[in-house]
C-alpha cells in the first residue's frame, strides 16, 4: 500500500471470516479506514474484531449489501476509495437446503451492491474536487474457485480464462455474481476487479467448515465425519495469504480483469483429518485415544465436486503474489489458535456472541 495516501475501504461482510481476516489485517498494520458493513448472521462474528473496539479508524455498520438506501448513505458519507465485497452465503450445504437464500444475497445482493457504488462513481466523477478519488475508485469482487466446477484427476489446474460450470446452488450464485461484476466493468467501464480464491483456512473460520469442524470434534473426543470416500481433492490456501494477496490487487490489479488466488496446496480431505489428529496427539494428548479413530464416513454430500485447484501464475507473473504459508505452517498455526482461543470457540458454538450483537443492534437488519 502507498503510505503517502491511507485511503478508506467500504469492507461487506467484514465480520465474517475472511473479510475479518482481511479487515484486522488492514488495520494492525495501519493500512486503510474501515467502514465494515455486515449483515451480522450467524457465522458474522463481531467478538472476532474485539482488538479494534477502541479503534477509531474501524467503523462497524450492521446492514444488508441488499439495501442500496443504506449502501448509498455510507458512500456518501465516508467517501471510501473502495469498496471491497467479501458478504456472501458461503457454505455449500446450507446452498442445497436453501438455495433461494443464496440466489437473494450472492446475486440480488452484489447486484444492488454494484448499483450504489457505480451511483456513488459517477457522482465522483462529476465532482471536479473528487476527480483523484473517482480515478483511485475500486470495486473488488471477492468470489471462489467452485464458479469453475470440478477437475478431474489429471486436469490442469483452473485458470482465469477456465469456463464456468458450478454444480452447486452456491457456486451457481457466486458464478452469476461474477457476471454481474464482469457487466458492470464492460457495460458502464466501472473500475472492478474479481478474485477468485480456494479453499481458505486459519484463525476465525466458523466452525460448520471442514478444518476447524474436525479440530473442535477431535478435541470433544466426536466423531469426525468425512464425505464419501474422503478422496476429494481441495487446494488449501491461509487466509492471511489471502489477505495480503487481496490488498495487492487492490493496490495494482489491472482494471476488469480476473486473478485466482491459490495456496498451491492439493491435498484430500482424508489427508487433512489425519494431519490434524496427528497435529492434535501431539499439542493436546488425550490419554489412551487414538483420533485417528474417530474417524467416521458419511454419506456424501449432493453434487459434491471432486476435484479443485488453482493456477495462480497469472498473479505471480503480474503482481508478483505467491503463498508465503505452506499447509504444514498454516495448518500447525491454525490449530494451535484453536487451542488458544477457547473463549472465541465457546462464543460461536453457544452462539452467546448473538447476544451482543441483539443488545447493541436489536433486531434490524
Amino acid at each position: 500500500m502507498n503510505q503517502t495516501y491511507r485511503p478508506v475501504f467500504l469492507v461487506t461482510g467484514g465480520a465474517g471470516f475472511i473479510g475479518a481476516n482481511f479487515v484486522l489485517r488492514m488495520r494492525q498494520n495501519n493500512l486503510a479506514k474501515i467502514i465494515n458493513l455486515d449483515k451480522l448472521t450467524y457465522a458474522g462474528n463481531p467478538q472476532t474484531l474485539v482488538s479494534l473496539a477502541e479503534d477509531p479508524e474501524h467503523q462497524l455498520v450492521r446492514g444488508d449489501i441488499g439495501n442500496t438506501e443504506l449502501v448509498a448513505h455510507l458512500l456518501d458519507k465516508y467517501q471510501p476509495d473502495a469498496v471491497v465485497n467479501f458478504a456472501a452465503e458461503s457454505h455449500v450445504d446450507r446452498s442445497i437446503l436453501n438455495p433461494g437464500e443464496f440466489v437473494q444475497t450472492n446475486v440480488v445482493g452484489t447486484l444492488n451492491l454494484l448499483d450504489a457504488s457505480r451511483g456513488y462513481w459517477r457522482r465522483l466523477s462529476k465532482d471536479q474536487a473528487n476527480r483523484d478519488k473517482c480515478n483511485r475508485f475500486r470495486f473488488l469482487h471477492v468470489s471462489t474457485d467452485e464458479v469453475y466446477g470440478s477437475l478431474g484427476p489429471t486436469d490442469p489446474p483452473f485458470r482465469e480464462d477456465t469456463p464456468y460450470a458450478p454444480n452447486s446452488p452456491y457456486a451457481a450464485s457466486k458464478a452469476s455474481s461474477d457476471h454481474l461484476v464482469r457487466a458492470y466493468y464492460h457495460t458502464y467501464g466501472m473500475p472492478v476487479l474479481t478474485t477468485n480464491c480456494s479453499n481458505n483456512y486459519g484463525p476465525y473460520q466458523f466452525p460448520e467448515k471442514l478444518i476447524p469442524l474436525i479440530i473442535l470434534n477431535a478435541l470433544q473426543g466426536k466423531p469426525l465425519p468425512v464425505y464419501g470416500d474422503g478422496q476429494n481433492v481441495r487446494d488449501w490456501l491461509y487466509v492471511t495469504d489471502h489477505c495480503d494477496a487481496i490488498a495487492l490487487v487492490l493496490e495494482k490489479g489491472k482494471l476488469g480483469e480476473t486473478y485466482n488466488i491459490g495456496g498451491i496446496n492439493e491435498k484430500t480431505n482424508i489427508s487433512v483429518v489425519t494431519t490434524i489428529c496427528e497435529i492434535l496427539d501431539k499439542l493436546s494428548p488425550k490419554a489412551g485415544l487414538d483420533r485417528k479413530s474417530l474417524i467416521t464416513f458419511v454419506k456424501d454430500r449432493l453434487g459434491h465436486d471432486r476435484r479443485y485447484a488453482i493456477d495462480c501464475s497469472k498473479i505471480d507473473r503480474e503482481l508478483g503474489w505467491k503463498p508465503k504459508e505452506s499447509f504444514e505452517t498454516g495448518l500447525q498455526q491454525t490449530v494451535q489458535w484453536y487451542l488458544s482461543n477457547p473463549e472465541w470457540v465457546e462464543a460461536v458454538q453457544s452462539g452467546a456472541y448473538q447476544t451482543w450483537i441483539h443488545q447493541n443492534y436489536g433486531d434490524r437488519k
